[in-house]
């Protein structure tokens, strides 16, 4: 489904991401993992248009993207749910979801979509007129990620999903995308839980430094000795 070949990504004068490569398969979950500052937001960054990369290249469904603005690539369906969520604070919880499903596409499939949402988000048609600043952090995400939902995502990218939440909320929001891996999505998961990241993942890849240092199924990386020493404290 996507392919990033040797791609090189500069902000500014500073490089950050030195000769990427990555696949994704359709239909499975792709997780990569990382220490702060290592390329992994970049890489989503990249993929979803927001930066260009100043060499290698980009395919998505057989096609090279390289040049494609980021709301077209949103209508070819690759949805990045952002770190921090970003949520529209003062706009109700049903206009955040409106939202999300503003290319011709989704649109047209809307309540739909917006019934299946809510059938995986049981909280949100009971705040569905609330301010979505007003929602507690975990309630913020799952809108965060239903409002990607209504973009009808073929591949979706998470950045930090369980970033800032408790133990128990980050396993609900793990639950949630092994879910809707299930229902068809193929999922990009960039995680600071390298365990839950990795478990769940088809294949896996390590990012350091703005390179990628390995890339193997998930349930071996957890074996990789470097891995659980760098990233697992074992």
């Amino acid at each position: 489904m996507l392919k990033v070949t040797d791609v090189d990504v500069f902000i500014g004068d500073i490089p950050i991401l030195h000769k990427v490569s990555l696949k994704i398969e359709q239909g499975n979950i792709v997780s990569v993992v990382g220490s702060n500052g290592a390329g992994k937001t970049t890489l989503l960054r990249t993929i979803s248009g927001m930066l260009r990369p100043a060499s290698g290249e980009i395919v998505f469904m057989e096609k090279r993207i390289n040049h494609i603005l980021p709301h077209k690539r949103v209508e070819m369906g690759i949805v990045r749910v952002p770190e921090g969520r970003r949520i529209f604070p003062g706009m109700s919880v049903l206009e955040n979801l409106e939202m999300g499903s503003f290319t011709k596409r989704a649109k047209d499939r809307r309540e739909e979509t917006l019934e299946k949402v809510y059938s995986i988000f049981q909280i949100l048609p009971e705040r569905a007129q609330q301010l979505a600043g007003s929602l507690s952090g975990g309630e913020q995400q799952m809108l965060a990620i239903a409002r990607a939902l209504m973009a009808l995502p073929i591949l979706m990218m998470l950045d930090e999903p369980s970033l800032g939440l408790s133990p128990l909320l980050a396993e609900h929001i793990f639950q949630v995308v092994s879910d809707i891996n299930k229902r068809g999505t193929t999922v990009l998961l960039v995680e600071q839980d390298v365990y839950h990241s990795l478990s769940m993942a088809d294949f896996g890849y390590i990012l350091e430094n703005g390179a990628v240092f390995s890339g193997a199924e998930g349930k071996d990386l957890l074996k990789d000795e470097h891995i659980k020493k760098a990233y697992l404290g074992l």
